[in-house]
């Protein structure tokens, strides 16, 4: 309990690192000169028994509080010296409510905030301090019955103005414990955002993978997989997120500038290629998966490879697990070479008219993506077979490649995929 008098005109200080009280109707004092003195009386006899009084309150909370027990077997000094301290302030300002107020209120104040560092709930603290509260409160209607039973009533008049004390400082409590709980979360929290934020740069230290471990809750070995998510609005994303990462896997998302990434625990196996359907939730999302890499220390270049798979991605949308497209990766890693590849082998098509050379290139395109079969790729068409071995065999007079030969049609393939991952 802290201060138990309200005097008639005090005025509200705001003391350091302590809010000022809460505004509310001024309350009228009920206590005369004859309830004063009774109270006076008594709370001297308590200041004088602090030590007892403190030994008692240690003792109820350790019957009732686990966290106090717990507590006191950690720390019991400097528990006892935290509840000596909250007592001596609380029996002060029954006996100066003016000059004991701004003590009473820093101590309070402190209280909190240390016990929020801790984490210790704050119901407990709460109920400590209401504990302490009824003990003070019992300790003045002890001492008053033994040496005056006849000014029992005058207690009475009190009794409110002192719970009104105890509820505000409860507030108090309350109010530094979520305060510092706000802070020490925001730290967490932005803790968390660096230590993974350098595991996907590759920035990371090595002292730092434990704890990046801990934080992150992952393994700092093991095997894993960075997904990379971009496009889209944050719902969609949100969606994309449990289409990439099947339930189960563990996974810490990581919200970047331009994509958000997961850094996934794979295990012994890895993950399939995600399908995004055009009208879905999903529509417009690009996903790119990377490939694995051995412990935390190797995420960097998870994301590396994640990055890469995300450039691959169509931009309408759409997924790519980077082991199913290893020649377009080589592409968009060396952008110059898979553009002088694309000039060697189309170029001979540069003086067709577009339209023309449109034509001829989708085809090839079609005829490829069908394994070469002119039937199907006829029908994906919506031409005649015929028409597409015309348009092929013009193809192979132009540019001079043959497409039965396998060197050829290597180059052939990736020149195209460089012609569409690489234009402009």
């Amino acid at each position: 309990m802290q201060q138990a008098l309200r005097p008639r005109t005090a005025t509200r200080l705001r003391p350091t690192a302590v809010p000022p009280p809460r505004a509310g109707r001024p309350v009228r004092s009920l206590i005369d000169a004859d309830a004063i003195h009774v109270l006076h009386r008594a709370a001297r006899v308590l200041q004088d028994d602090l030590p007892d009084l403190t030994d008692r309150l240690v003792a109820v909370l350790q019957e009732e509080e686990p966290s106090y027990r717990s507590a006191m077997e950690t720390e019991p000094v400097a528990t006892w010296q935290e509840v000596h301290r909250s007592l001596r302030h609380s029996v002060a300002s029954l006996l100066d409510p003016r000059g004991a107020r701004d003590g009473a209120r820093r101590c309070t104040w402190k209280i909190g905030a240390r016990r929020a560092e801790q984490g210790i709930p704050l119901d407990a603290l709460l109920h400590a301090f209401r504990l302490g509260g009824s003990l003070v409160w019992q300790g003045l209607v002890e001492e008053t019955s033994r040496t005056a039973p006849e000014d029992i009533r005058l207690l009475v008049h009190v009794a409110s103005d002192v719970w009104n004390f105890v509820d505000e400082h409860c507030t108090l409590v309350a109010d530094a414990y979520r305060q510092v709980e706000r802070q020490l979360a925001w730290r967490r929290e932005n803790r968390v955002r660096v230590l993974a934020a350098a595991l996907l740069d590759g920035t990371s230290r090595i002292a730092d993978l434990p704890e990046a471990a801990e934080v992150l809750d992952l393994p700092e070995s093991g095997r894993y997989v960075v997904v990379a998510i971009a496009g889209g609005h944050p719902a969609q994303c949100a969606d994309a997120r449990a289409l990439a990462v099947p339930p189960g896997l563990p996974a810490h998302w990581h919200s970047g500038a331009d994509a958000d990434y997961g850094i996934v625990l794979v295990g012994d196996g890895d993950l399939p290629e995600p399908v995004i359907e055009p009208t879905g939730p999903t529509a417009g999302v690009r996903i790119g998966i990377g490939g694995v890499v051995e412990g935390l220390a190797a995420v960097g270049e998870a994301r590396g490879l994640a990055d890469t798979a995300l450039t691959i991605c169509p931009p309408e949308g759409g997924a790519v697990r980077l082991a199913d497209h290893l020649p377009a990766a080589l592409i968009v890693t060396s952008p110059e070479l898979g553009a002088a590849l694309s000039d060697r082998v189309l170029g001979p098509l540069a003086q067709m008219d577009p339209a023309d050379r449109e034509v001829l290139l989708d085809t090839l395109a079609a005829w490829l993506a069908c394994d070469g079969s002119a039937q199907r790729a006829a029908r994906r068409l919506y031409c005649h077979r015929n028409t597409v071995l015309n348009r092929l065999r013009r193809f192979e007079q132009l540019t001079t490649r043959s497409l039965a030969r396998p060197s050829d049609l290597a180059e052939i393939t990736l020149a195209l995929t460089a012609r569409r991952l690489l234009r402009p």
